[in-house]
């Protein structure tokens, strides 16, 4: 099977300073792979070169088996890009917006306007078709930029933090049109701050910082390997008590501000010892994937 993206060794300097360090990795044909990391990982600047917008400083990179920057017109006809923020043009209908975007790619104007009812269905936007953009709302506009990375009818869509900003309703309407795409056979590489949405859209993940990818595999896998099953947060009272107790139980304890975490694979002496001190609020929960992210990168903040 021929990989969608293959790289190997890819490096981007900005003079003394490093983005991206060395990053290998291939993306197989309709998966959803998502690019974790903290603000400066190297995340966009790595879908940057994947596009051909950010040359490569060294290492090699392929895309649809074709060389990039070499073949980069031939690739990008056949991507569809969701930026981070809504770039539409307000001075357009709803559905202008797709047909102008597809003249872009050289679609002639009779496919292109015969592709819109299709994209504005997926995108539930079909009864706002002739509406200026302007008076969407911020789901509604990030629906239609989604519908409008579509126009080309591309293999491989390409979205840069695709909710962020939304609400929950919002948020989960995209989710499933995202979901819809993947099954379709769509390939989608994404960039995400969201843990849960990490967790349900994508079938791998590649964990990044400091322009490296620390790990990368399927969100459970993930989880299984890096963290104990089972987490206790503990957010006031005698922490310091409940630490030494905890220790002794075999518990691996993190300190963020007045929280302590306590990750456990035999939770029930820990949780017994809470239930007899009523001075101590905590939250019983499983493990999950930011538990993963804030272990592999740590809980310092990052600008």
């Amino acid at each position: 099977m021929t990989a969608i993206v293959r790289a190997a060794g890819l490096v981007k300097r900005y003079g003394g300073f490093t983005a991206v360090d060395g990053v290998s990795f291939d993306i197989a044909p309709a998966r959803c792979v998502g690019v974790l990391g903290p603000n400066g990982a190297g995340k966009t600047t790595t879908l940057r070169m994947i596009l051909g917008m950010t040359p490569a400083s060294a290492g090699s990179l392929e895309v649809f088996g074709l060389p990039m920057p070499e073949q980069g017109r031939a690739i990008r006809q056949r991507i569809g890009v969701v930026p981070q923020i809504d770039n539409l043009d307000p001075d357009f209908r709803v559905d202008e917006n797709l047909e102008v975007h597809a003249s872009y790619f050289g679609i002639d104007p009779a496919t292109a306007r015969a592709r819109v009812p299709a994209l504005l269905e997926l995108a539930n936007l079909g009864e706002r078709r002739h509406a200026k953009t302007d008076t969407l709302s911020g789901g509604m506009k990030r629906r239609l930029t989604i519908a409008r990375a579509l126009i080309n009818a591309p293999e491989l869509v390409m979205l840069d933090e695709p909710t962020t900003g939304l609400d929950p309703q919002a948020r989960h309407v995209i989710w499933s049109r995202l979901m819809d795409l993947r099954a379709r056979g769509t390939t989608l590489l994404l960039t995400t701050h969201y843990m849960e949405e990490a967790e349900r859209l994508c079938d791998e993940l590649m964990i990044m910082d400091q322009g490296r990818i620390l790990d990368r595999g399927a969100p459970r896998a993930l989880t299984r390997r890096h963290v104990e099953p089972e987490v206790i947060e503990v957010r006031s009272g005698d922490t310091a008590g409940f630490a030494a107790f905890a220790e002794r139980q075999g518990c691996r304890l993190e300190a963020q501000g007045d929280s302590l975490y306590c990750y456990a694979r035999d939770s029930a002496p820990v949780l017994d010892y809470l239930q007899r001190d009523p001075g101590l609020v905590y939250l019983h929960r499983p493990a999950g994937l930011e538990d993963v992210f804030l272990r592999l990168t740590g809980r310092d903040l990052r600008d």
